[in-house]
């Protein structure tokens, strides 16, 4: 088999990935768009199952192709930036396909089901006037054998060292990185947070002083403002409006009702978790559960001050018997969801709501059915394209209880 060969761009699927096929055998094309005709390397032909080929030459180009925001992160090159060649309008195309691909193969879904048909995928706030770049408010490089900040190419472990980063929010000086030189093999993360200054970590420990906690700052107007102690090494969203945009779509979607009880699970610091009480008010609870020793002192700084916040240092599996009925549940759990005994677990209590914010298509399409096997249904869906020019997409899912299940309000 060649090298060099000549494929048509089949559907989007998951990983920023064209389902096409050669010879009857599927390959796995990156930097093509649906309906184009490429010429394409084959990178990996040694599974049976499937191939994978990237795009060198585009003889067919469809109507959303845009020169690449990213050079360094195409054919042959970092991971990271494999959607930069789709335009802002096509992304949000290619991320509903894949999402509403999932519903249908995973969870079953028809496709005149209300939650596919509905489907939109949405940007932040003023996306398209920044063209989808300068969000990200961490970033990950590594050092290469010279001691150059790079990235790893992609399924590789080769670091390549990068000269732009176009994703990287103001604050972020990849320049001042490049001048030093650093031991190969070093872990630099550069986090430039929504206030105070910018700082860099090596390999976790900061480069300049002993600041290892950004504060971070969310606020909706007509909602309220809300302040957060992070770790700088430690989990937050990276996109500087995503904290905001999740923050209004959950309590929209989990309309708490003052004196509700509230589970407020995989919690983190506590980005949900404090907005989720107030908005149910002293007379409520919210019970936050979280895992990660580190998240967990976040939260413990971060919620001090509302006495209706129970925090759980546990996974959330090994919560689940200890924790009251509520009447909403608000989960975001990791890329590999919650699980069919997390989601049975969470039907038996009989909420009003459960709410869902996933980042994994496939996982949330798996739990989705899952809770309608207990006859939970799927009233709402939204995506939030939070990761512009890389494949990743966000949801916030609601589902509430079918006919058949009477819900509980979790009110005592």
């Amino acid at each position: 088999m060649p090298d060099l060969v000549e494929l048509t761009a089949g559907p989007a699927v998951h990983g920023g990935h064209c389902l096409s096929r050669l010879e009857g055998r599927v390959v796995f094309l990156r930097h093509a768009i649906p309906g184009e005709r490429v010429r394409a390397r084959l990178t990996e032909t040694r599974k049976k199952g499937h191939w994978r080929a990237e795009t060198v030459d585009v003889l067919d180009p469809a109507p959303q192709r845009v020169p690449t925001v990213w050079p360094e992160a195409g054919p042959g090159g970092v991971g990271g930036g494999e959607l930069g060649h789709v335009s802002l309008s096509g992304q949000l195309d290619w991320k509903r396909s894949v999402v509403d691909d999932a519903l249908a193969r995973i969870a079953r879904l028809p496709a005149e089901h209300p939650a596919r048909a509905g489907l939109v995928v949405r940007h932040a706030p003023g996306e398209e006037q920044r063209g989808g770049l300068g969000y990200r408010t961490r970033i990950d490089l590594v050092a290469d054998g010279a001691g150059r900040p790079g990235m790893y190419r992609y399924r590789s472990h080769e670091v390549l060292p990068v000269a732009q980063m176009p994703l990287a929010a103001p604050g972020i000086d990849l320049e001042e990185l490049r001048r030093r030189r650093w031991r190969p093999g070093q872990r630099i993360e550069a986090v430039a947070p929504s206030t105070g200054e910018p700082l860099v970590l090596l390999d976790g420990a900061p480069l300049h002083g002993n600041r290892r906690v950004v504060t971070e700052r969310v606020q909706l107007p007509g909602a309220g403002e809300w302040r957060y102690r992070v770790d700088a090494a430690g989990f937050w969203q990276v996109h500087r409006l995503a904290p905001a945009v999740l923050v209004a779509a959950v309590l929209a979607a989990a309309d708490v009702q003052t004196g509700e009880t509230v589970l407020d699970l995989y919690s983190g610091a506590g980005l949900l978790t404090l907005p989720l009480a107030d908005a149910a008010g002293d007379r409520g609870t919210v019970h936050a559960v979280e895992a990660d020793p580190r998240a967990g002192r976040n939260a413990r700084r971060n919620a001090h001050t509302r006495g209706q916040v129970v925090l759980h240092q546990s996974s959330t599996e090994g919560a689940l018997a200890t924790l009251p009925r509520p009447a909403v549940v608000v989960l975001d759990p990791p890329r590999r969801g919650a699980g069919e005994a997390v989601m049975a677990h969470l039907t038996r209590w009989r909420p009003r709501r459960i709410v869902y914010v996933a980042c994994d298509p496939a996982a949330l399409a798996r739990d989705v059915g899952y809770a309608r096997e207990q006859g939970y249904e799927l009233t709402g869906l939204t995506g939030f394209d939070l990761f512009c020019h890389t494949h990743h997409v966000e949801c916030v899912a609601v589902l509430e209880p079918g006919a058949s299940v009477a819900p509980d309000n979790g009110v005592r």
